[in-house]
């Protein structure tokens, strides 16, 4: 098979390796769709994130959906020429988190291209069964692969506690801003302000469905803050917006480190969470998609062959009105 190999920053290449073959409980996926991540970008331009850090060869790419080529021993409930979408992380769903229902957080979880694991800018990869999620028709590929940023999107309005009359602020355009956006309108918030510094995708979040992009003093406080920008100016407007009782969540990943006003949370009784990718949000998530309810293929701009995944990488910054590129890697 192929795949596009980072050996090192904006060093990548296209090579022939090995077919992977599925061992006992996993599936062999020919992956059809791969969404870029703005992890994969960086992992691109700097061999890092964090202490994440890329010491060998590494496939990129955790945002995949595909074809099941075969099935390994004990497999029963996955068959050959099922359309899945791949939750990219597997973890050992035996410590203690896993077995609270919290496995997002397993200190062993093994996920696509994060160090030293390979991710899905290949034409096959294996994944266990259980997190091969089928798809129905109603659900395109490249929606399949979006999955995965959309589970972000729903864990978040999940931390959030999104109902029916809220009000919702949501800080960052880009892709997970606009499936929070579209999420949180999905949980029946009645009234979503959407702010960004790019016009452009100011006018995709009011496609998308927001009720404004600019904060009305006449009108109530926000109930609900969904940060996607990492922006720390952004942090801290979104908390000062805040109504009293506030839920807060920190989505985008911005600085290591912020000055939060701790007076105003505890005086207005703001919560403040993070989120770390997910945990069960695929049922959900699929609902959405196929349903209509969130509109994922809208969010894709452009699609790219395994040999030009190096421009799908940069895509982002390279191609003006670049929201949500998709790596084809049998083309």
């Amino acid at each position: 098979m192929r795949a596009a190999v980072l050996r090192e920053p904006l060093d990548l290449i296209v090579e022939e390796r090995p077919a992977p073959q599925p061992g006992p409980g996993e599936v062999l996926v020919r992956v059809t769709a791969v969404g870029v991540c703005g992890s994969d970008t960086h992992y691109y331009d700097h061999g890092r994130i964090g202490h994440f850090v890329v010491e060998a060869p590494l496939v990129l790419g955790h945002e995949a959906a595909g074809v099941i080529e075969a099935v390994g021993a004990g497999v029963t409930d996955r068959h050959v020429g099922q359309r899945v979408s791949i939750e990219p992380g597997v973890p050992d769903l035996t410590c203690p988190e896993c077995l609270a229902g919290r496995y997002n957080l397993c200190h062993r979880m093994r996920f696509f291209a994060t160090p030293p694991v390979d991710g899905a800018f290949a034409e096959l990869v294996t994944v266990h069964a259980a997190f091969a999620h089928p798809v129905p028709d109603e659900v395109s590929d490249d929606a399949a692969a979006l999955l995965e940023p959309l589970s972000v999107a729903v864990w978040a309005c999940e931390k959030a506690r999104v109902r029916p009359g809220d009000r919702v602020l949501v800080t960052g355009a880009g892709p997970i801003g606009l499936l929070a956006l579209q999420t949180a309108r999905a949980y029946g918030a009645t009234d979503v302000t959407v702010l960004d510094i790019n016009p452009d995708r100011l006018e995709v979040a009011r496609a998308c469905g927001a009720t404004r992009t600019a904060l009305d003093e006449h009108q109530p406080a926000p109930t609900v803050l969904l940060e996607c920008s990492g922006s720390t100016a952004a942090v801290m407007s979104g908390l000062r917006a805040l109504g009293r009782a506030g839920r807060a969540v920190l989505i985008g990943m911005g600085a290591d480190e912020l000055l939060i006003p701790v007076a105003e949370l505890q005086m207005r009784e703001i919560v403040l969470t993070g989120v770390f990718r997910y945990a069960n949000t695929w049922p959900t998530a699929i609902h959405l998609a196929a349903s209509g309810r969130v509109d994922l293929d809208a969010l894709v701009t452009a699609h790219y062959g395994l040999r030009d995944t190096h421009l799908a990488l940069t895509a982002a910054r390279e191609v003006p009105g670049s929201i949500k590129v998709i790596v084809q890697p049998h083309k």
